[in-house]
């Protein structure tokens, strides 16, 4: 009889179903026959008549020629079951002496594999001075920079002057000062939230906010909302014409802001050593392809964007949007594919250790990783292609809380361990059990509930403590999220890419006030910091008036129009920022004077002139 050895099975194998090639009907056996011998082996006419169990024994499958060539075989309905066959092993279970020959309990040792020498590209941390004083402003303006706006600005003028052809009013150009502005203002909405746009910029008692009438006008601020472009209307002409084939690019419309964002998160920061990558959604409701579902997520329906973050601090380090299909194609999975185009290996370096989900978690990518010097750890599923597929001394499903059986093989260790569930784990970074417990409640047998002491598996304790990066930044970009509702997808993206500026530059300077041993701002007060800041530099003569001049001695204070029209030369009233054609003679400051307003009295007196 001729023994079949399987080679290592790769990832994207299909799972179509085999049968042994022969056409001797095969004796039917018991499950406890199939527990301890191999699916493929045909029991002789001698064995057949022995009524004797044989004992657990570490054994090479013996397949058929289909299954060493990498199927995945399922044993017969018939024959106790859907199961799924021993061929699709790893080579590393070729020999008897592997480790895969059965589960092990927590009381069995386990090698310690050797830790990651942490060898960073660059300091671990924010990469600006630490001994300087940033403001808020100018750590925004890491991740948003002038010539980043400057360009947003172009864009959005040339589209607003296409749009606006034909038409009696002419496109007013906005400026650098005005996206200052206008970004000033859309991060104030985002902790001062109203039902409509138009409603801070009411006077009524209930609305009466004086912030955005002194930033922007409301009509402003609505054309640069409906100019807002990021991408050059020509490339975007150029790319509409290759819609229908491989060169079209979905991205296009965002790609100049998302390649600077992208660009600017890895050069101003260096993760610490744990990092994670997840899943993040944008939330949308727009028609477009690019738009997903998830159903574990909180936010359902949106852009899904793959993230690569700091566990400590939750930093957004890397980031790609999902446009529905893998952007780099290494032929073995979305999930292999997003982990590669993350690890920039020559910004991170090496030494890193990277925490995943099930969706990422596979043998044949933590083996891949490792060789770079990355080590990770994560849930897997139990169907993934390199799970151990025994089942003596597997972990029992009634067992009770704190249960745990682990396998190691090679670099790589599975551990299954009990909780109000089984916890499938892998891991090439730790050892099987170092002793540590966690708090449970427990149900005794009288009926009362307790706390008790249960083992937990090393693996399992530090995936709860450091996959949570993302979900961190997800958290900080939540509380004050700037995205309201717009009719092209492309300003969505805008919204967001302000978020994590905001949120990157906020924890920059909790680091830094952290390196310095100096109490840091709540990101509430940044925000309020930022936007005060943004209004200066965007409109200077209003945020921060001059005082008036001296009037002469015995001048009196009198009204005049700014240039001898009631309808011309119109500017903003220094009290209420209005327009008005009104001004002081004396003080030479536009004031009103209506029936309402009485600007040129109320100032005056608030001067003391």
């Amino acid at each position: 009889m001729i023994f079949y050895i399987n080679p290592s099975s790769d990832e994207e194998q299909s799972d179509e179903d085999w049968e042994p090639e022969t056409t001797t009907p095969q004796r039917k056996r018991s499950r406890s026959s199939l527990a301890t011998t191999s699916p493929a082996e045909e029991p002789s006419t001698s064995t057949a008549a022995t009524s004797q169990p044989t004992p657990p024994a570490v054994t090479v499958s013996k397949t058929s020629p289909a299954a060493a060539r990498g199927g995945k075989g399922r044993a017969k309905r018939g024959r106790g079951g859907r199961g799924r066959g021993r061929g699709s092993r790893s080579q590393h279970t070729a020999s008897t002496s592997s480790s895969e020959d059965r589960w092990r309990n927590v009381d069995e040792a386990d090698v310690d594999p050797p830790q990651p020498v942490f060898r960073p590209a660059r300091a671990p941390g924010p990469q600006v001075s630490s001994t300087a004083s940033y403001s808020p402003l100018q750590l925004f303006q890491l991740f948003m920079s002038s010539s980043t706006l400057q360009t947003i600005a172009n864009h959005s003028n040339a589209y607003g002057t296409k749009k606006q052809e034909g038409k009696a009013r002419p496109w007013h150009l906005i400026t650098l000062q005005d996206m200052y502005s206008f970004l000033a203002l859309v991060i104030y909405m985002g902790f001062a939230r109203f039902c409509s746009l138009t409603d801070y910029w009411r006077r009524s008692e209930l609305y009466g906010l004086q912030l955005p009438s002194r930033i922007m006008s409301c009509r402003r601020f609505l054309a640069i909302t409906f100019a807002l472009h990021l991408s050059d209307p020509k490339v975007d002409a150029e790319n509409e014409k290759k819609r229908g084939t491989a060169a079209f690019d979905r991205l296009c419309k965002i790609k100049p802001l998302y390649n600077s964002i992208r660009e600017a998160c890895m050069s101003n920061f260096q993760p610490s050593q744990n990092i994670s990558i997840d899943e993040r959604m944008v939330a949308s409701k727009a028609r477009i392809a690019l738009k997903q579902y998830m159903k574990d997520k909180p936010t359902k329906w949106g852009y899904k964007l793959f993230v690569l973050a700091d566990s400590l601090c939750g930093y957004t380090w890397n980031f790609f949007v999902y446009e529905g299909k893998s952007p780099v194609q290494q032929g073995k999975g979305l999930s292999y594919d997003s982990v590669v185009m993350l690890l920039e290996e020559k910004l991170l370096g090496t030494g890193y250790k990277l925490y995943v989900d099930n969706f990422y978690t596979s043998p044949t990518r933590f083996r891949d990783i490792l060789q770079k010097k990355v080590k990770a750890c994560g849930t897997i599923r139990t169907n993934r292609i390199g799970f151990p597929r025994t089942t003596v001394n597997a972990l029992p499903k009634n067992a009770p809380r704190g249960s745990l059986r682990w396998i190691r093989d090679g670099d790589l260790l599975f551990v299954q361990w009990k909780d109000t569930r089984e916890v499938s784990m892998c891991s090439t970074i730790h050892k099987a059990f170092g002793g540590d417990t966690v708090q449970r409640k427990v149900k005794g047998n009288d009926g009362q509930w307790s706390r008790k002491d249960i083992p937990v598996p090393a693996a399992v304790k530090d995936y709860n403590k450091n996959m949570g990066g993302v979900d961190l930044s997800d958290a900080l970009i939540g509380y004050y999220n700037v995205i309201h509702k717009t009719k092209n997808w492309y300003r969505t993206f805008f919204y967001h890419f302000v978020d994590i500026a905001v949120v990157n530059a906020y924890i920059i300077h909790k680091e830094l006030a952290k390196a310095k041993k100096e109490k840091s701002l709540t990101q509430k007060a940044f925000r309020e910091t930022l936007v005060l800041e943004l209004f200066r530099i965007g409109s200077p003569s209003t945020a921060t008036p001059p005082p008036p001049p001296p009037a002469p001695p015995g001048a009196s204070h009198k009204l005049a129009y700014i240039a001898g029209d009631s309808t011309a030369g119109r500017r903003k009233c220094r009290h209420c920022h209005q327009k008005t054609p009104l001004k002081c003679v004396s003080c030479d400051t536009p004031l009103c004077l209506l029936p309402k307003r009485h600007c040129f009295n109320a100032w005056h007196d608030l001067n003391n002139l």
